[in-house]
């Protein structure tokens, strides 16, 4: 079978949108599955509904990477976003053609096209997702290295062949999963300012005629399918074969900070897709953490206590899943204030169509991971500003700290080097992985009652930064919840919060 291109597609007979042909107007650092998931689709449903008519250059930010796999593609790949919407399947496939081509910049002629993309009166966005550790400055970089190690060294040089050139400065649209990621990395291009010695002029460019934008981006992307029947099915229905399949859950959304106008200069909201820029990105990205990641830290370890294995399977289950659902509406929602409740109420409903996802089997011992850590950034917060605008205690919430007390303490067997190994009613050890220190906190307490246990665990401060033993009641309804959950289980403890 033919490997997919251009020639290839039309000979396919594939009846969707393409575009073969337009000037580059993105570069785009990083060619993974998320990104080719996420951004190269925004900008090529941008294509066909906005008229936008650009293309992005990918560049490979190490020295290993897929470029000769994309080159050879022409730049195209079969996206399938699939997931529940309003409780349905949904399976979509689309051909993206929003990507020219991709550079090794560790070529010395791939190096030289980024140059001259960057010098280009076409360009008006850069967008990255170099990784968590990809947004870093390194002294050790140099301004004559081509290209420099670090990606703002590289977004540095390429800057400054745009400013030496005389143009207009442009958006960039970071995408690394760190908080203010955008503020970073123009910190970061400062750095090599003023170590590279590129003058006031070049700082003063980049510092005002440029937007560096901090974003939040949140789909799912599982990547290649790994099951050879299933692929081999899609390419027979394909006609061709396709190296870069890639693999999203169908929610996405990606929210850009920036200024007025910045809207109308990007062209997202005329495509009518998830994407939307505003003034602070922060309380979205608190929505994100403790609706969707608090509502997975929430739930799931008590639900894996109960017999549970898969996040879908706890949505079919009334009682685990109105539990949820009163953690959220009623103990989570009310307490973010700076976003309009109608959006949180969407978004919590999107949340609950992504758990049900049946095309993705999400583990709950993979979600458990550093749960300790997990439940003090993304419930305890929710928790707290309960407390404080109610003057009582959320009852979810509550059960949920019970829960997550069990799930480090029920029927420890041994700690070694891969965790703390503890037994659930339904028989079978599962392994409890944190921080060493709070597994060793576990494991000397594993044979204290029920209520010293409670007592050091909600007085241990450096879990907590203080003594819940301090907040009023708290400590006897730990306790008691605590014992349903052991005498009764964690169903039927869940069931009478609701």
């Amino acid at each position: 079978m033919e490997t997919l291109n251009y020639d290839v597609l039309e000979k396919s007979g594939y009846k969707g949108y393409i575009l073969k042909e337009a000037p580059i107007k993105v570069l785009q650092f990083g060619e993974g599955n998320f990104l080719r998931a996420f951004v190269d689709y925004f900008f090529d449903v941008a294509n066909e509904k906005a008229g936008f008519n650009g293309k992005v250059a990918l560049v490979q930010p190490i020295s290993q990477g897929l470029t000769k796999m994309i080159n050879d593609q022409d730049g195209l790949y079969t996206l399938y976003l699939r997931g529940s919407e309003n409780g349905q399947k949904v399976d979509e496939k689309r051909v993206i053609s929003s990507c020219a081509c991709c550079l090794n910049p560790y070529d010395a002629d791939d190096y030289a096209k980024m140059v001259e993309i960057s010098e280009s009166d076409d360009l008006e966005i850069i967008a990255s997702n170099t990784t968590e550790a990809g947004i870093a400055y390194d002294p050790e970089c140099k301004f004559e290295d081509k290209p420099a190690a670090s990606f703002p060294g590289k977004l540095t040089q390429m800057l400054y062949a745009r400013f030496k050139a005389g143009k207009k400065g442009i958006v960039v649209l970071s995408c690394e999963l760190i908080d203010n990621n955008g503020k970073e990395l123009l910190k970061c291009v400062n750095q090599y300012i003023d170590q590279w010695g590129l003058g006031e002029d070049f700082k003063k460019w980049i510092n005002e005629e440029n937007i560096f934008c901090s974003t939040l981006v949140d789909r799912i992307v599982p990547g290649r399918i790994r099951d050879e029947e299933e692929v081999a099915r899609l390419e027979k229905e394909n006609g061709y074969h396709d190296n870069l399949i890639d693999v999203g859950e169908i929610f996405g959304v990606w929210i850009i900070e920036g200024p007025d106008g910045l809207e109308d200069r990007l062209p997202f909201k005329k495509a009518g897709v998830n994407v939307h820029v505003v003034p602070d990105v922060m309380p979205y990205k608190h929505r994100k953490v403790r609706i969707l990641n608090g509502a997975h830290t929430g739930f799931v370890l008590g639900a894996y206590l109960s017999g549970q294995d898969i996040v879908r399977d706890c949505m079919h289950n009334e009682n685990i899943s109105g539990f949820m659902n009163k953690m959220l509406n009623e103990e989570v929602i009310p307490t973010l204030l700076d976003l309009d409740k109608n959006d949180l109420l969407e978004f919590a409903a999107a949340v609950k169509d992504r758990f049900n996802n049946p095309f993705v089997n999400h583990e709950l011992l993979s979600i458990s991971l550093n749960s300790t850590s997990k439940w003090k950034a993304r419930n305890m917060p929710s928790f707290l500003q309960y407390i404080e605008l109610n003057h009582k205690l959320p009852v979810c919430l509550t059960m949920s700290l019970a829960a997550y007390i069990a799930f480090y303490s029920t029927d420890v067997q041994e700690l070694n080097d891969k965790g703390l190994v503890c037994k659930r009613p339904a028989g079978n050890t599962y392994t409890c992985n944190d921080d060493r220190w709070a597994l060793e906190f576990y494991y000397d307490h594993r044979n204290d009652s029920d209520e010293d246990l409670v007592k050091a665990v909600l007085g241990n401060e450096k879990m907590w930064d203080q003594d819940l033993n301090k907040i009023d009641g708290l400590t006897d309804t730990v306790i008691a919840d605590l014992k349903k959950i052991r005498e009764d289980g964690v169903e039927a403890a869940y069931k009478s919060c609701l």
